[in-house]
Order: C-alpha cells, then structure tokens, then sequence
C-alpha cells in the first residue's frame, strides 16, 4: 500500500551496489526490487492493501460476524486502493514543491483523504444496515481508522521515496569516488611519459649532434616500438607482470644503447607470478631510477635486477642495482625524478588502499632495492567497474 516516484539511477550498476552494501538488507528494500519503477508500485499496493483486506476478514470471522460483514471491508479497501492511487499522484507532484509548501500542502491533502474515505465507508455501512443516507455518527466513527491507515501509507511512501534518495546519492558518491580514483592513476600514470621522452629525446638530440645517425634512428625505432606497446593499455587499466616486464625490456633496450656493456638487465620472473596483474608501468620509475643513480654515476656500471615471485596469495616484485645505495648518495633514490618513489607510493595506495607493502633500503653488499609486495590477482578490477 504504498508507491514510489523516484526512479533508479542507471549509472548505479549491480556491483556498485554490491560493494556498497556490506550488511544485510531486507528483499524488499534491496535495490532489484526498485529497479522497475511501477512494478514495484502494483506489488506494494496490491500486496498491502490486500493484507488489508485479509487482516480485516480475519478479523471479522474470528469474531462471530456473518460472510455478509466482509462486504463492507471489501468495499472499504476498495476505496482506500482508489484514494491511495491519488495521493501516490499528489505527493509525486509535491515533492517537487518547496518544503514548506510540500508539507503544509501533503498535511491539508491527507485530512482530506481521510474524511472522503470516511464518508465513502460510511455511506457504504448505512447502506448495508439497510439505513440510506449518510449516517453522520459512522462518519465521525471512520474518520480515527481511515486517518491511521491512510497516515501510515504516507510515512510508507515517503519512507521508501527518501530511501531511495539516499540509495541514489550514495551511488553517486561511489561513482564519483570512482572516477576520482581512476583519475588520480592516470594522472599519475601520465606523468611518467612526459619525464622519459624528455631523456629519451635528449640523448636521441645529443646523438645527432655527435653525427651518429645510425644509432639516433636505432633509438627512434625502438622508442616508437616502446610507446606503441605502452599506448595500448589505458593509464587506469592493469597488467600482467609478463607484460610489464616486456615492457621494461623494449625501455632497457633505449637505454642499452646509452650505456652499452654498463648497463647489465637481469630478469628472474616465477612463471607462475607472470599472470598476476599490476598498475601498468608501475616498475619504469625504478629500472629508471638504478639507471640515474647506480649506472650512469659509475665507469663499470651495474646490474639491475628485476625479480617476481608467487608468496602464498601475494605477488613480491623485487627491483635491486649494484650501485653506492644509500651509503653514499644519502638523497639520491629518495628524491629521483620527483616522479618516481612517491608516484609508487601513490599509485600503490590507489589500486590497493593499505593491502600492499611497499619498501625501499639498501642492500648489504651494496646498492639500493625496492621490494613491492601486492594480492595475486588474475582480473582487472579497474576494467570490471569502468
């Protein structure tokens, strides 16, 4: 016996909500049910008022009345059905009123659905105690029964109208919390290019000076090869670590032919840790910070080490250099590029809130490691909610 008039976000699709509601809910207020607008309109107000209708036959059988005393419940949810489909139409359209001017006017109309509905069953009882006419003395009878009834569908109709608001807007906060987030990573992810083409350009631009086209077209090869691959992901969406790692070897590729035998990539990669996904040139930053900080410093170079493995249900990555670590460049890793370590803290802490560790220090026998240890995930969840 109650209506509704606000329809159902469509933005808000089934697995926002199913984040969103952690506790348990009962049916008829979980968010299927209000998908279909005037569906759930009959249902409520075919359903309560025929319990109406029952609970008042019960009523009147339990109490020795005659079959002939139904008729004038019958008769009686008849006529509330009907006023109820007016008020339903009357309060859709105050809603959209003032508040003020909502409540005062819902007040007057729901006083005066109560006395129609008590003239109206008054007259329908002096009719069936064969007495025609309108019998003040059962109007004023009707009035306190038709008054509670009809009350209580309006807090019902309200109730579920301002359910359904808050429903709506708290979608509404978590899509926008969404497409924040997924912002906040590209925006993350985009300032990772701009850095590297600007190294990149620059020894490109340093070896056409120096009149070494050959090896200037080389790099221009390989970097188109590089941004091709990096081009077809979304800066939101996730990786494979194959796929990262691929993509760190066409990077090391560019910079091989800056340091040549200075340069030493090692690659140790669990096969069962290459479907794992991560955020996507999440690990460019530190092969690129081993390069500005452990080979380009030193006349031998070093190695750089890229590690995954599977722990349990957690994927650890491993980057580690040969170089001073540190021990002698106290503020060397730490501040990088401006972009590097704290734009992995930051997009670490985006994909995956506090379930992931993220720790940088340097190594025994010298040089700078970072191990990052995330969930072992096969699906990009990023994809899934876009």
């Amino acid at each position: 016996m109650a209506t509704i008039s606000s329809p159902v976000p469509a933005a808000a699709d089934t697995s926002l909500t199913d984040q969103k509601r952690r506790f348990w809910t009962p049916a008829i207020f979980s968010r299927p049910f209000f998908e279909d607008k005037s569906r759930a309109f009959w249902t409520l107000q075919g359903v309560g008022w025929g319990g109406y209708l029952l609970l008042r036959s019960v009523s009147s059988v339990s109490n020795g009345a005659p079959m002939s005393a139904l008729i004038p419940g019958i008769i009686e949810s008849i006529v509330g059905y009907c006023i109820t489909l007016l008020l339903s139409t009357l309060y859709g359209y105050y809603r959209r009123l003032p508040r003020i001017s909502a409540i005062l006017l819902t007040v007057v109309t729901l006083a005066g659905a109560t006395f129609l509905a008590a003239v109206l069953n008054g007259f329908s009882y002096s009719i069936m105690k064969d007495n025609p006419g309108l019998n003040l003395g059962l109007v004023f009878g009707q009035l306190f029964l038709n008054f509670t009834v009809l009350a209580g569908w309006s807090a019902l109709y309200f109730g579920i109208n301002f359910y359904l608001i808050v429903e709506q807007q708290a979608d509404q906060l978590l899509v926008l919390g969404n497409q924040a987030s997924s912002a906040q990573l590209a925006m993350l992810r985009y300032q990772l290019n701009p850095h590297f083409l600007f190294n990149t350009l620059n020894s490109i631009s340093t070896l056409v000076l120096l009149k070494e086209t050959e090896r200037a077209n080389a790099m221009l090869s390989r970097l188109a090869d590089f941004l091709r691959f990096t081009l077809i992901y979304e800066p939101t969406a996730n990786v494979t670590v194959a796929q990262e790692v691929h993509t760190l070897k066409l990077y090391l590729e560019i910079e091989k032919m800056r340091f040549e035998k200075r340069l030493r990539p090692v690659f140790e990669i669990d096969p069962r840790a290459e479907r794992a996904r991560l955020p996507s040139l999440l690990l460019q930053p530190l092969v690129e910070n081993a390069i500005k900080y452990a080979v380009t410093p030193s006349e031998e170079g070093a190695e750089i080490a890229v590690s995954a493995r599977l722990v349990g249900e957690r994927v650890r990555i491993t980057v580690s250099d040969t170089g001073p670590g540190l021990i002698e460049n106290k503020l060397g890793p730490s501040l990088s590029t401006g972009v590097g370590l704290a734009n992995i803290r930051d997009r670490l802490a985006q994909a995956y809130g506090p379930d992931h560790r993220f720790d940088a220090r340097s190594t025994p026998g010298g040089g700078f490691a970072v191990e990052i240890e995330i969930p072992y995930q096969l699906e990009d969840p990023n994809r899934e909610a876009a």
